[in-house]
Parts: structure tokens; C-alpha cells; sequence
């Protein structure tokens, strides 16, 4: 079989470490001198960063997560009411591959758009601290999404969750704290797969949740037009942003009349010219080449010595772009073949180790491990237990959260409509 329109993306993976170190603020902190981590104060460098960017102690957060690069990012509103980001952390570890949580247990992270109350934090939690994610919300219950207790927490080690260092999540806790005390209601989450740039987009293109994706673009467009987290709606099972309305939205029913506000509209129009010109220009450059997306197995490996003395439940898994790989398609299909046909694929390995390619003919075969890694397969198995502890559920000191509904929604005051120009 032959795959076409595949694309290719430059490895940004060295250059994205990079990034993170010098903003990954939390490693410094010394828990054993924490005295109260509920109200542990955020560092004194943090503070002094906000105040040289003219935000408010306690003004509004946006929490941001970016699955491939391994990254969350903290966005916080200045005195414009435009967000800038202020602090960036080097997710620890996060399970499944890039893509959607569908079912309960199908170790899948979170992505999506999810609203975050005081409610959702969780001093008490087994992991240090925890903020519950709010999955499954209106999009997710609306197409029959199912799961629980689904969380950014400490230990790193992860079954479904977001799951942080100790030092992380402290910080990560306060900020949101701190927001909820000066009066915001909602803190917004935005779990994407990777930041989708034309580049990245047709890297992915021939994922089976490309699709879904596309419309998380639309919100992750509007942030970076307005730089304001998006109004988000749900109506025909779908995400809708930042639309002014003649009626109720309905998760599940008709869609009301809907507009765009005339200024926004412009500004996206602006941005989606030169998005498409990028992503056009990629499409060409790299047809004939594919992106393996790696297991979590192989992002395990990647930094499998990092685990050397930690306990044996500390499970740092990688960035995606660290252990993927840029390939020919010739040579994706020759290792796909070889391995649908290998005698030493058991059908529980292989379950783990492939995922639905996407063509312009629909979804045909399955997405295989790198050659590498296919050699390596020893190696990774002696650098990483058969069997690692993971946190199972992350109960609540109370009630659960409760699923996002539109009758259990706090009030919202009317959209006010304004264009931040970009900087």
C-alpha cells in the first residue's frame, strides 16, 4: 500500500529543552522546608517577574498544556487584560500517545477545553497536591467520553493524569490559588496535543484525530489573536469560540444563530492567510516523508536513567519530539509490513505499539514503531520494568468535582467583546 501526502517536521526537540530549562522554576524549591504547601508562597523571582510584566498578584490564570513538546504553560492576565505567559514546566510524565481521552482506562491524557473552579483543587491528594482536570466536560459527556479523577498532580507517574514533580505542582497550585483569591470564578485549561503551527498540523495530518484537532485549532487561534483565553461553547457535539448567539447552546441539539464579532473576525482572517501560506508551503516541501509518533514505552526510554535514585513509581516519560523520528514513507510501509508479520509480536505489544494512519482515502493501517526502536527492543525492555506502579485513582479528601453541565455552570457575565491588537 502506498501513502501519500505525508508530512515532515525539523526537530525542534534539543532546542525545546533548552527553552524549558531556563524556565522551569520549580527545581530549585526544598519541600522539606515547606511548611504549609497550600499556602506556600510562589518564589520571589515569580513575583518579581509579574510585577516587571504589570500583572497583579492575584489576577486571572490561563493554564495551557502541549502534549508533544511535554510542556505547561501558565499565562496570566496584566493590567491590559491581554495574558502573557509567566511560568513554563517540563511536564514529567503523561500516558497513552497524542490524542484524546475516549474511554475510561484507556490511559489517555486529557485534550480539550476544560473549566477549572475551586472545587477542582485538591489539597489532600495522595500525590502531593492535585487540580482535577474537570474531564469529562460538555464536549466529552456530549459524545459519550467516559472517565474519572483525572488530574495534574506531583509524583510523576501517570495512568490517564498530567502528572508533575512535587516542586512543579506546588508552584502550579499557587498560581491557581492565588488566582481564585482575587475573584476569578473559572480558571480555563487548554490540553492540545502539540502548539499547532501549519508546520505541526501537517506533520499530523494523517492522524486519525485530525479532525478533532482541527477544531481545538480554532481555540488555539483565538488565544493567540486576542491573547484572552476563549469563550467556549458547546453545541452539535462540537466546540464553538468566542460566538455571539441568539439562543441557548445545547450540547447535543442544533446549534443557535451564531456571529463572529466583526473585529475578531478580521484578525482571524488575517491570521488563517498566513497560516495557510505556511502550511502550504510545508505540505509541499516535506510530501513523501512521515512523523513517527513513538509509544509511551519509547519516550520512556528516552529518559529511562533519570529514574535512577527515585523510587521505583517515579516514571518521567519524555517528550514525544525527543523520541519520534522523521522517516520515508517507503520505509514506514516496510517496517509496517515486517511488523504486522513478525512471529514475536504478541497481539498485547502491538495493541501498544500502533496507531491509525490517516490518507486522503481514510484510515488504512497502523503507525509502527521507529526501526530503532524496533532493534532496540531488548534494550528498552531491560531499561524499563515490565510492570511500573503508577497511581491508580486520585480520590478526593471530598465529593468529586462535579461534570461540567450547563445548568451547574456559575453565571456568566456578558462576553466583553474587545480586539487586542498583537504586540
Amino acid at each position: 500500500m502506498r501513502f501519500r501526502h505525508l508530512a515532515y517536521v525539523s526537530l525542534m526537540a534539543l532546542a525545546l529543552a533548552g527553552c524549558n530549562d531556563t524556565l522551569d522554576s520549580a527545581t530549585s524549591v526544598d519541600l522539606s522546608k515547606v511548611k504549609n504547601k497550600v499556602e506556600q508562597p510562589l518564589p520571589s523571582h515569580i513575583l518579581a517577574d509579574m510585577s516587571a510584566k504589570g500583572m497583579d498578584r492575584n489576577s486571572p490564570i490561563m493554564i495551557r498544556i502541549l502534549k508533544e513538546e511535554g510542556v505547561m504553560e501558565i499565562w496570566k492576565a496584566k493590567t491590559d487584560n491581554r495574558f502573557d505567559k509567566i511560568a513554563e514546566y517540563k511536564i514529567c510524565a503523561w500516558s497513552g500517545r497524542l490524542g484524546p481521552k475516549v474511554k475510561e482506562g484507556d490511559r489517555q491524557a486529557p485534550e480539550g477545553f476544560y473549566n477549572l473552579t475551586p472545587a477542582n483543587l485538591n489539597p489532600n491528594s495522595k500525590y502531593y497536591l492535585a487540580i482535577n482536570t474537570g474531564f469529562p466536560n460538555r464536549y466529552d459527556a456530549a459524545n459519550g467520553r467516559s472517565g474519572a479523577n483525572l488530574m495534574i498532580h506531583g509524583a510523576c507517574s501517570s495512568s490517564g493524569c498530567y502528572s508533575m514533580t512535587d516542586q512543579q505542582v506546588l508552584e502550579i497550585y499557587a498560581f491557581a490559588r492565588d488566582a481564585f483569591k482575587g475573584g476569578q470564578k473559572t480558571i480555563e485549561l487548554e490540553a492540545f496535543p502539540f502548539r499547532m503551527t501549519a508546520e505541526n498540523m501537517v506533520r499530523h495530518r494523517l492522524s486519525s484525530n485530525y479532525d478533532f484537532w482541527k477544531m481545538l485549532k480554532v481555540g488555539y487561534d483565538n488565544f493567540e489573536v486576542t491573547k484572552r483565553p476563549p469563550e467556549v461553547e458547546v453545541c452539535e457535539k462540537k466546540y464553538v469560540f468566542n460566538q455571539q448567539a441568539d439562543g441557548a447552546f445545547n450540547p447535543t441539539g442544533k446549534c443557535p444563530a451564531m456571529t463572529t464579532p466583526p473585529a475578531l473576525a478580521v484578525a482571524l482572517a488575517s491570521y488563517d492567510k498566513t497560516y495557510q501560506a505556511d502550511y502550504d508551503k510545508a505540505a509541499k516541501k516535506y510530501d513523501g516523508m512521515a512523523w513517527y509518533d513513538p509509544t509511551e514505552a519509547e519516550r520512556k526510554a528516552v529518559v529511562a536513567k533519570q529514574r535512577a535514585g527515585h523510587d521505583i513509581a517515579y516514571a518521567p516519560t519524555g517528550t514525544a519530539l525527543a523520541a519520534g523520528k522523521m522517516m520515508k514513507v517507503t520505509e514506514l510501509e516496510t517496517l509496517m509490513a515486517r511488523q504486522s508479520t513478525s512471529p514475536m509480536a504478541s497481539p498485547t505489544a502491538m495493541a501498544g505499539m500502533t496507531g491509525t494512519i490517516r490518507t486522503g482515502r481514510g484510515s488504512i493501517g497502523t503507525q509502527t514503531a521507529s526501526p530503532t526502536a524496533a532493534a532496540d527492543a531488548p534494550t528498552l525492555a531491560a531499561a524499563i520494568p515490565a510492570v511500573v506502579p503508577v497511581p491508580t485513582e486520585n480520590p478526593l479528601a471530598y465529593a468529586q468535582a462535579p461534570v461540567e453541565t450547563a445548568q451547574n455552570m456559575p453565571p456568566k457575565k456578558p462576553p466583553f467583546w474587545k480586539f487586542w491588537a498583537k504586540e
